[in-house]
């Protein structure tokens, strides 16, 4: 084979503009180097001109030559199109290069071949490993540690990949058993590269780990007690995921390690402590350990407890210094990015749903609802930093066995968080609020008999002169605002109601930053819980978030969007006063006439106006057709830019965010005023729908002029589910707008109804779903309607019919079956028998609300129509029957008409036999409630 040399210009090149990027000073030639950089991509072998200056370039300086060598390992990707030459070339260079006499080289090659590991895999670079393995039994320790470095990142990245054959062994066979013996090196940072591989493959499980998993844990308890703190925190990572993934393995051993993490929870070294308490937080979130656990509960608590007080080092990254802080500006590492939440149509479920014979739903399909992650709670709610640390993990630790202990976690804790609660140590004090925050889920039936005693003292340390104390308290007052939120008596509402909302109020106007956004993320759960119980409250609660409009600097700008936000979607047909609605207009016209059309912040205003629209309904009129104005501009632009990128990709891709913003707020404003939109909607050249239409489109663009947007498609899903939120509203409240432009729509809507989408379209396929049921019910009966639902039938059944279908989807397409039915039951009826099984399935577990009656009087319109289609499955109407609580008067009335026609004509003399085998408590149901 030829060996690969560079062309000097191009190498020149290359070189010249890696010294010019030491120019660190000058923005400008930054830019141009970052310009330049992106080009070289493009060069045949570029990689290889990286690594020839990495290995080769003996007489540049070692600066250059490492730049080099970090930018080969950002584009080590480009291995797979070099020529095979190149692509040796630089294997051959990164190996050598590890070799160097050089730090500051050795440390870039040993990033190169990590990289470049993870792009060809060990299996097709077993020069690499080998060279890897050979170091690792090397007399010089740099080369030893070296090799460590890369296989320990390597195995962190990517252990599955050396997890396999090369030239008819497995690399683990022997990788593992020589970490094992290193694990009792005489280096100390041997010992916890050892440690830190064989942890790796614990999550794995690969049949390696498990030849020597008992050899492995016997390492592991012999290096418990190692005096270096990485290699005892490596210990306790090892114990950790060894508990996640094979606790059989350490039940036997269980006092011992138990004794050895509750020990190491306390270490001074906090990397340590750390890690063990992630123990804690693994053992409670597994329900099958819990009696394993039960045991030391006593023990452990008070430990959480007391690792949830602040650290010197905690307080320093929080800089608690200045408390006030209102006037100071934001830096750009304090905003977090804001993600716009987009609205998918799904249905509320009843809780704890089983059938109506107290069984779990015959093949009911997996829940696809994300299930909250309880460090989520932590990551950022109570001290605001954004670094997980042994407080935070302690907190939900604690706060996961409340939920899986509860009383019998909270009589040994209470001793010592009194101790907490009333100590003059502010941090302590502190440390005990946040306690009561994280016990609120899973103890709160046991801690009510407390929280007369508790609140009022949690409304008393508002006023605390630490903005931390402050802030915590906002944060577990949010926590209980379930038990105060609605009081059932005038005496509640004064001694806890009032003061939690007012004291709540005054932290949204407080002058520490920290507080203000702990005071209205709490406000904005209190307005959940509340309700319409704000109502008499209004115009203070306006008056002081108005306020706070003046004060906020950026951040807690998006959280105040949200509390206004989450408080008209609270309180509803309140904020239809057109005086209160001219006092929370006016900071929001403030800010809407200072942003541009590609403004970050217009993004949160506008999805805040979207819940205020909607809430407001006719009261918001006379801000319509600015609001229209605008919304429209946004998509049209956002059409132009997206057909502008597809046709040139080397610009940036258009931020989706204000699509989707303005498809949202044009539908708050459709469902606010419904046909009093129409001037507006009706006004725009081209049509709003024919831009809705390019946003429904499921392709991407391809060659289309910037002016023809009829034909524009847009690729993200996101803006597509919002494009058929706005089609369901119009369908609901401005179906004569939407009626003539559906001949372009249905097309669209129906080729997204997939029965099994990719998971970033799940939430499309619901809305589209969703907006074909609405708008089969305002066709009703009309013969325009019938063209499309055979194609809908086709594409609905399917989803129903398919397991492995989100639930949400095959709900809405259940619903949408039975609004079909309902108005078009000719066409339907014939299909009943296919899908009436998993159609009862779909809703049983439905609350009870206009949307399930209309499906299921559509259901029973197909019954009525094809009564043979339910005959062999009528148990699951029966049972479908019967779950309801509150079925509408026509509703009520067509059950009974089923099955009494069903028990007279349908099944005769066998009726009474047919019942018995539906089982008790359904027959039960049935002839107290209809008398069959």
């Amino acid at each position: 084979m030829e060996t690969w040399s560079p062309d000097p210009t191009g190498l020149a090149q290359i070189l010249q503009t890696l010294r010019d990027s030491t120019n660190i000073h000058d923005k400008q030639v930054q830019q141009q180097i970052t310009m330049r950089l992106n080009e070289y991509q493009r060069v045949p072998n570029y990689i290889a001109y990286l690594a020839h200056i990495l290995a080769a370039l003996t007489q540049e300086g070692e600066q250059i030559r490492s730049i080099a060598g970090y930018i080969l390992k950002n584009n080590s990707r480009l291995i797979s199109a070099a020529t095979p030459e190149a692509a040796a070339y630089v294997k051959a260079s990164a190996i050598n290069a590890f070799t160097d006499q050089s730090v500051m080289l050795r440390n870039a090659a040993q990033q190169v071949l990590i990289a470049l590991l993870g792009v060809l895999e060990p299996k097709n670079w077993p020069e690499a490993l080998s060279m890897l393995i050979q170091a690792l039994d090397s007399p010089d320790p740099i080369a030893q540690e070296g090799a460590f470095v890369v296989l320990s990142r390597a195995c962190e990245d990517y252990p599955r990949k050396f997890d396999v054959e090369i030239q008819g062994s497995r690399p683990l066979d022997f990788l593992i058993p020589k970490w094992i013996k290193l694990c009792q090196h005489a280096s100390a940072k041997i010992r916890g590269y050892a440690i830190s591989c064989l942890t790796q493959f614990v999550p794995i499980e690969s049949e390696a780990l498990n030849t020597h998993i008992d050899n492995i844990i016997s390492s592991f308890f012999r290096t418990a007690a190692d005096t270096d703190p990485v290699v005892r925190r490596n210990v306790c990572t090892g114990l950790v995921l060894l508990l996640a993934s094979r606790p059989d393995k350490l039940i036997p051993e269980m006092h011992n390690v138990a004794e050895y993490m509750l020990y190491s929870t306390q270490d001074q070294n906090t990397l340590v402590s750390l890690e063990a308490c992630e123990f804690w937080l693994t053992f409670a979130e597994d329900p099958e350990l819990q009696n394993a656990l039960t045991p030391y509960i006593p023990r452990v608590a008070p430990v959480l407890l007391d690792s949830m007080v602040y650290s010197p080092e905690d307080l320093m990254w929080l800089e608690d210094d200045v408390d006030d802080d209102s006037a100071i500006p934001d830096r750009d590492t304090d905003i977090k990015p804001f993600h716009v939440g987009r609205r998918a149509h799904g249905l509320e479920r009843e809780e704890g749903a089983a059938n109506a014979n107290g069984q779990p739903n015959p093949a009911e399909g997996a829940d696809d609802d994300d299930d909250d992650d309880v460090d989520d709670d932590y990551d950022d709610d109570e001290d605001m930093s954004t670094e997980w640390n042994l407080r935070k993990c302690a907190a939900a630790a604690l706060d996961v066995m409340a939920v899986r202990f509860g009383n019998s976690l909270l009589q040994p804790l209470l001793p010592h968080l009194k101790e907490k609660l009333w100590s003059p140590d502010w941090k302590q004090r502190e440390c005990g609020i946040l306690a009561l925050g994280a016990l609120a889920e899973g103890c709160i039936d046991y801690m009510e008999p407390h929280l007369p005693t508790l609140i009022p003292f949690l409304v008393n340390m508002l006023g605390d002169a630490k903005p931390l104390v402050r802030s915590i308290t906002c944060w577990t007052l949010g926590r209980y605002a379930g038990w105060y939120a609605q009081p059932q008596t005038e005496e509640q509402r004064n001694m806890f109601f009032i003061p939690i909302m007012e004291g709540l109020l005054r932290m949204i106007l407080d002058n520490n930053k920290r507080v203000q956004e702990a005071g209205c993320s709490a406000f904005a759960t209190f307005e959940e819980e509340a309700s319409q119980a704000l109502n008499p409250f209004l115009e203070p609660v306006l008056q002081n978030l108005v306020l706070a409009f003046d004060k906020y600097q950026q951040k807690n700008l998006l959280i105040l969007y949200d509390a206004v936000g989450t408080l008209a979607d609270a309180v509803g047909a309140g904020m239809q006063n057109p005086a209160l609605l001219q006092i929370l207009m006016r900071p929001l016209e403030d800010k809407w006439s200072k942003l541009g059309d590609d403004d970050d912040d217009l993004v949160p205003l506008l999805e805040c106006l979207t819940s205020v629209t909607i809430a407001a309904g006719p009261a918001f009129l006379n801000w319509a057709p600015i609001v229209y104005e605008r919304c429209y501009r946004i998509i049209h632009t956002s059409l132009v830019q997206y057909s502008t990128w597809q046709q040139n990709q080397d610009l940036d891709e258009p931020d989706r965010s204000f699509v989707i913003v303005a498809l949202d707020l044009l539908s708050g404003l459709v469902q606010g005023l419904g046909m009093q939109l129409a001037p507006s909607l009706n006004s725009s050249s081209p049509h709003l729908l024919t831009l809705v239409v390019a946003c429904l489109k499921a392709s991407p663009f391809n060659n289309v002029p910037i002016s023809s947007l009829t034909h524009s498609q847009h690729p993200q899903a996101s803006v597509r589910q919002s494009g058929y939120a706005l089609i369901g509203d119009l369908a609901m409240s401005c179906f004569e707008v939407l009626r003539p432009h559906l001949p372009m729509i249905m097309p669209e809507l129906i080729a997204q109804l997939d029965p099994a989408p990719k998971v970033e379209f799940v939430s499309a396929s619901n809305n589209a779903a969703w907006s074909a049921g609405e708008i089969a019910l305002h066709y009703g009966g009309d013969p325009e309607f019938n063209q499309w639902v055979p194609p809908l039938i086709l594409r609905l059944i399917p989803i129903l019919l398919n397991p492995q279908s989100p639930k949400s989807l095959s709900e809405n397409a259940a619903v949408t079956i039975g609004r079909i039915g309902l108005v078009q039951p000719q066409s339907v009826a014939p299909h009943l028998e296919s899908f009436a099984v998993a159609w009862c399935q779909a809703l049983v577990d439905i609350k009870d609300n206009e949307e399930k009656d209309s499906a299921f009087r559509g259901f029973c319109t197909l019954i009525q129509t094809n009564p043979q289609g339910i005959m062999k499955d009528f148990m699951w109407f029966c049972h479908a029957v019967v779950r309801w609580q509150n079925p509408s008067a026509e509703l009520n009335e067509m059950f009974t008409n089923i099955l009494q026609v069903f028990r007279q004509q349908m099944f005769g003399p066998q009726w009474e036999n047919q019942l018995l085998t539906y089982g008790p408590t359904i027959a039960e149901r049935l002839r107290a409630r209809y008398s069959v």
